[in-house]
């Protein structure tokens, strides 16, 4: 195998800049890992030591073959894509190369799959799945689905929500998203009756542990620790299979929130700042979805459709 001492240094020393000047979560860092890694197997079977040797015909030829050898999506390829640029502007801006080769890379078409959305009325059977019947952890179920999607929340955002992030005289929630920002998201009455049962009648037994297992984190597993994103999957997964759903990802939830607020009239920028967008770009994913209804309508009732 080439040894590969200089590259993996330029890639450990824009890890560093990530950690400590950009302030990224440990799950944007981890993303950030895996997509560079993917990249690293390409530059070894290159035999390239260094970022320098690196040309933009192979990172052409990378992006190319995430979709015709690994079969990932447009949005995930995008994510790829934006690794490999933010590296090279790194390696450049710090003068440990001279050119950028990702800098002409085309962008994939990223929405060209939107992404999966309940509705209204399913995402109401999804959340009342999580009832007596469905298991002893029944309100902690409830609560946290009712909050992700009054709310629009990632499940890292709803794993990382304290009891004090509730601003109960305001009907609002303090949300730490990407990059470590902070924004306040209104949760609506029934989310807050969720969360007001749970934290009353079953979070007190969750804490029996005197140990500090709980990290100050709202929502808990049985053994008292905060919940995981896999745990926070498989609940999602649980509910909505109950509900007989079929496949549903934590995701869905933000997805339908944000559709659901822009089928309803909300503004676009609104909808932006609810759920912690830095690009408004990102948000307008929603209004193609709506467009597709309003095709489908117009296809469905218009006499000349």
């Amino acid at each position: 195998m080439v040894k590969q001492s200089n590259y993996d240094q330029q890639v450990r020393d824009f890890f560093g800049y990530l950690r400590v000047e950009a302030g990224l979560s440990p799950a944007t860092l981890e993303a950030y890992r895996r997509d560079l890694s993917v990249l690293r197997d390409k530059v070894v079977a290159e035999g390239i030591d260094c970022a320098s040797e690196v040309e933009p015909a192979l990172l052409a030829a990378h992006i190319r073959s995430l979709h015709k050898d690994k079969g990932l999506q447009p949005s995930s390829i995008a994510r790829h894509l934006s690794t490999i640029r933010m590296f090279f502007r790194f390696l450049q801006a710090s003068h440990k190369i001279e050119h950028d080769p990702a800098r002409l890379l085309e962008t994939p078409t990223r929405w060209k799959r939107l992404p999966d959305v309940l509705s209204p009325q399913k995402m109401k059977k999804l959340i009342e799945a999580a009832n007596p019947a469905s298991g002893k952890l029944w309100q902690r179920d409830r609560a946290l689905l009712e909050l992700m999607y009054a709310g629009g929340l990632r499940a890292s955002e709803v794993a990382g929500v304290k009891p004090d992030d509730f601003k109960e005289s305001l009907g609002v929630v303090l949300v730490t998203g990407k990059g470590s920002k902070d924004r306040l998201v209104p949760i609506g009455k029934p989310a807050r009756e969720a969360i007001e049962q749970y934290n009353d009648e079953l979070r007190p037994h969750l804490l029996r542990f005197d140990d500090g297992r709980d990290e100050g984190k709202f929502l808990l597993s049985n053994t008292g620790r905060p919940l995981e994103r896999v745990a926070i999957w498989q609940i999602v997964r649980k509910a909505a299979k109950l509900a007989e759903l079929g496949h549903v990802h934590p995701h869905t939830l933000r997805h339908s929130f944000a559709t659901h607020l822009l089928a309803g009239g909300a503004d676009l920028r609104v909808v932006q700042e609810l759920l912690g967008h830095s690009d408004i770009g990102t948000t307008q994913v929603y209004t193609h979805i709506d467009r597709s209804q309003l095709k489908a309508v117009v296809a469905k009732y218009h006499p000349r459709p």
